[in-house]
C-alpha cells in the first residue's frame, strides 16, 4: 500500500508533466488540482487511512482547481497596458509563476529613504494601474513593502507596511474598492541582495504589487 506521501508525490507529478501542451488557463487549473490533491490526500489519509487519503485526494483536487489562479485575456491585456504606462521607470511588470501579474517598483520612483508619502511621478503609474483594476473588476490585489536593512526592525516593519497602505490608498481614491486589497509588511526579511552597498539596499527598498485573477471567478461571466 502506497503511504499517502507517496501518493501525494504521484499526483503532484503526474500534475506538472501533464502541463506542457495546456493554455495559461489550464495550466493554472492543472497545478491546483494537482497541489490540492496532493495535501487532500495527506490530511484524509491522517483522519482514515487508505481510504480516507483517496477521498482527501479527490475533494482536494476539486478545491485546488477551484483556488488556482489563471491568466486569462483580460490578464495578458493588463500586463501589457502595464509595460507601456511603465516604460522608462524602472517598474518591472512580470508574470510569475501562479499566474500572478506582477509590478516590482523601486523606491526611488515611488518613496524617499525613510518615508511612506508616495512620490509625484509614482502618482502617473498608479494611475494608469487603477484603471487596469477597475476595468478588470474579479481580480484580487496584494502589495508588499520592503525596506534594506538599515534601522531596526521597530522602524523598517512599520515603514514598510505603511508605503504598502498609502499604494493601497492611493489606488482606492482613483476607483478600486477596498475590499480587493490585501497590503503586507516585510521590512528587511526579503532582500533580493545583499545589503552591502548603496546601490544594492536602493534595490531591497520596493514595493511589489500582485494581481491575481482566482480560476472561480474566471467562470463566472463577467
Amino acid at each position: 500500500m502506497k503511504s499517502p506521501l507517496i501518493t501525494s508525490s504521484l499526483l503532484l507529478a503526474l500534475t506538472m508533466s501533464g502541463c506542457a501542451n495546456m493554455t495559461e488557463t489550464q495550466k493554472g487549473t492543472a497545478k491546483g488540482a494537482g497541489i490540492g490533491a496532493g495535501v487532500g490526500a495527506v490530511v484524509g489519509a491522517l483522519a482514515g487511512g487508505s481510504k480516507g487519503a483517496a477521498i482527501g485526494a479527490a475533494v482536494g483536487a476539486g478545491a485546488g482547481a477551484i483556488g488556482g489562479n489563471v491568466w486569462s485575456r483580460r490578464m495578458e491585456e493588463q500586463k501589457q497596458q502595464m509595460e507601456q504606462a511603465t516604460a522608462g521607470t524602472g517598474v518591472q511588470v512580470s508574470q510569475t509563476a501562479d499566474n500572478r501579474l506582477k509590478l516590482d517598483i523601486p523606491s526611488d520612483i515611488s518613496f524617499d529613504s525613510g518615508k511612506s508619502d508616495i512620490k509625484p511621478n509614482f502618482r502617473p503609474v498608479l494611475d494608469s494601474f487603477a484603471q487596469s483594476l477597475v476595468a478588470n473588476p474579479a481580480t484580487r490585489v496584494t502589495i508588499v513593502g520592503h525596506t534594506d536593512n538599515t534601522g531596526t526592525d521597530a522602524v523598517n516593519n512599520p515603514l514598510s507596511l505603511n508605503r504598502a497602505n498609502h499604494a493601497r490608498d492611493y489606488l482606492v481614491t482613483r476607483g478600486v474598492a477596498s475590499s480587493r486589497f490585501t497590503t503586507e509588511g516585510r521590512g528587511s526579511h526579503e532582500p533580493l541582495v545583499e545589503n552591502n552597498s548603496d546601490a544594492n539596499r536602493a534595490k531591497n527598498r520596493r514595493v511589489e504589487i500582485f494581481v491575481a485573477e482566482p480560476q472561480a471567478a474566471a467562470a463566472t461571466p463577467q
